[in-house]
């Protein structure tokens, strides 16, 4: 690993965690960094628009390059590409909002989101992290994910977001569950008043390439034997899956 890279990523990370700007002591302090090494790295962040500095508080954020990388990566993704058709159909069949995600650390990061198709005001959820253990999307995921990688989530802190947020225990029965049906579904667990459905989707290596699923009121979402949408969900996953090269 290079030392003053995995700095410079640490840096970024800690100004998208804070909540405001942070100041080159702040950042020395929280990243057991001296103050020095930290001005020279948010310097050079600045320099290339990874950063940029208030001139009142001479505090640091996030720059607006990093936009632009992002629009990049999203452009180049995918899954993100293959997916963009379906989910314009899925939205249009179930009359609900669509989200696609993939793993990223600890959540999974949606990478396209179609809107429900009705006048309601709703915001573009692209870019925005999940939680692994406590949406559809994110345990659809975590269902195909290698042994491994799931005994690392189950193993560390699981947030309770509401009351009815699964445990460990709790989450990985229902992963053999999901294994079985083939689809996921989250009952209020990230949000109250939220429910999800959705379906894994697979690269043309057979591992879990991410997910795509629904996301409305659990009136309309959820009923005594699973959810009205998952069949057409599952359709769709299958679908993108064979796009990306699914055996």
């Amino acid at each position: 690993m290079i030392q003053s890279v995995d700095r410079a990523a640490r840096i970024l990370d800690a100004l998208a965690a804070s909540s405001g700007r942070l100041g080159v002591s702040e950042l020395s302090a929280e990243l057991d960094l001296a103050k020095g090494t930290v001005h020279g790295l948010v310097k050079t962040l600045r320099d290339h628009g990874l950063v940029e500095q208030d001139l009142e508080s001479d505090k640091y954020q996030l720059g607006p390059a990093l936009l632009k990388l992002s629009n990049r990566f999203l452009h180049l993704n995918e899954l993100r590409s293959r997916s963009q058709a379906w989910s314009e159909s899925l939205a249009a069949r179930t009359h609900e909002a669509v989200r696609v995600g993939m793993a990223h650390g600890d959540g999974v990061l949606i990478v396209h989101h179609v809107f429900r198709p009705d006048a309601s005001l709703q915001m573009l959820e692209v870019g925005a992290v999940l939680p692994l253990h406590a949406t559809a999307l994110g345990k659809a995921v975590l269902a195909h994910l290698g042994e491994d990688e799931q005994r690392a989530v189950l193993a560390g802190e699981l947030p309770r977001l509401t009351g009815r947020t699964l445990d460990a225990e709790a989450l990985r029965s229902e992963l053999e569950e999901i294994r079985a049906r083939r689809y996921a579904l989250e009952r209020e667990e990230a949000v109250l008043g939220e429910a999800s459905v959705a379906a894994p989707i697979f690269s043309r290596r057979g591992s879990v390439a991410g997910a795509i699923g629904v996301v409305g009121s659990p009136e309309r979402i959820l009923e005594s034997a699973g959810s009205p949408q998952a069949p057409a969900v599952v359709e769709v996953a299958r679908a993108i899956s064979r796009e990306l090269g699914a055996p």
